[in-house]
């Protein structure tokens, strides 16, 4: 939900709780998350499309330094600049960046040896490897070449190598050079547990997924399993809302496909984009349908097995779990696509409650979101 207010304050930015956006000037708004956090974000038009810019975090970034910035950005555009290029061009390396968090972090350290054991683990394992790097080009792929080396001979050192490469990401989205932390989540279906044995809800690089489709239709799986795997992969759902689907929910002639709230962990009416490439795979289907009703039926004339599409990925090798998926298309979208890290929320339905509701989804958020999804489909089709 949007807030109206006559002029943001100081004071109204450090007590405010209630989730939602509160605007300010020159398309300022600030935004408070159902965690409690809170993100600087503008709104603004360059060369004649709306988007959203991130400016940083509260309170790293004082409402001052956000009107500062947001003022700066529109006299860009305005002028017929790019103010996401001229934000991009102040973005530190890795290194710069650490360099700043351990003179901020100092001051709250026991000891001076622990600042030593900062800089000595950063100046072995990660300059070398990504320390003039900007932060903002910095994925998933490139932490875990910094940590797999070390991950077994070494791992209580490369947890806190983890957790310091993290320290610095999360300054960086702080500071609105980045939206998210390649060291944090995405890192648990990459890096195997210490012991070998691999993690129960693995997922593939984003750059193997398109393989993993192509084994899949070349398989011997029935045409319904080999479809809903498509439609899996290419929606980003999970699969416990794909295994029901029902012809009755989809609009062919919006591309749109309405899950029932009773499939949904947030219990919301959710109204989701489908690619061209998804819609395709949707007419494939229809070609077969029976009387069920039910998109991907099984030979039963009932919803596909939970287990089917995992029997499936093993069968052919893929070192995936169906629902992992969804993690690949998170990476990719974090570090290959243009588009607001509320985008990416809301394409995997990680939003809250007043967001999701289909009826209070903004419409340049809906575009933004087919956009994303039209984009994932040409990067699996051209990969």
């Amino acid at each position: 939900m949007t807030h109206h207010r006559e002029k943001l304050t100081e004071e109204f930015a450090r007590t405010v709780t209630v989730p939602g956006k509160y605007r300010d000037a020159h398309g300022l708004m600030l935004r408070v998350m159902p965690s409690g956090s809170k993100q600087w974000v503008q709104r603004i038009a360059v060369h004649g499309r709306r988007r959203e810019l991130g400016l940083g975090g509260y309170p790293l970034v004082s409402l001052a330094e956000a009107r500062k910035a947001a003022f700066n950005n529109r006299r860009i555009a305005r002028g017929g600049g790019d103010p996401f290029a001229a934000n991009r061009s102040g973005i530190p390396t890795f290194q710069e960046a650490a360099d700043k968090v351990i003179e901020i972090r100092r001051p709250s350290w026991s000891s001076a040896k622990h600042a030593a054991e900062w800089e000595a683990t950063l100046h072995r394992y990660v300059f070398p490897q990504i320390g003039g790097k900007r932060v903002d080009q910095i994925g998933t792929s490139d932490v875990a070449a910094v940590l797999m080396p070390i991950w077994h001979e070494k791992n209580q050192t490369a947890r806190r190598v983890r957790q310091r490469i993290g320290t610095v990401m999360k300054w960086s989205v702080g500071r609105g050079h980045r939206q998210d932390n390649p060291a944090g989540e995405a890192m648990d279906s990459v890096l195997p547990r210490h012991d070998g044995t691999p993690r129960r809800r693995p997922a593939l690089p984003y750059a193997e997924v398109a393989d993993a489709i192509q084994s899949v239709r070349c398989s011997a799986a029935a045409r319904p399993i080999k479809l809903a795997f498509e439609f899996l992969v290419l929606t980003a759902r999970n699969l416990g809302e794909v295994r029901p689907a029902r012809w009755d929910e989809f609009n062919f002639e919006g591309a749109e496909w309405s899950i029932p709230d009773m499939r949904l962990a947030a219990n919301q009416n959710w109204r989701v984009p489908l690619s061209t490439r998804a819609m395709e795979v949707l007419r494939e289907a229809r070609e077969n349908s029976d009387t069920s009703g039910l998109v991907f039926p099984s030979p039963t004339g009932r919803p596909l097995a939970d287990s089917r599409l995992s029997e499936l990925c093993r069968e052919l090798n893929i070192q995936a779990v169906p629902n992992g998926f969804r993690s690949s298309f998170r990476a990719w979208a974090m570090e290959q696509a243009n588009v607001p890290y509320t985008v990416v929320e809301v394409a995997l339905a990680r939003t809250s409650k007043s967001e999701a509701r289909a009826g209070d989804m903004h419409s340049d958020l809906f575009h933004r979101w087919r956009e994303l999804m039209n984009d994932w489909a040409d990067y699996l089709v051209s990969a």
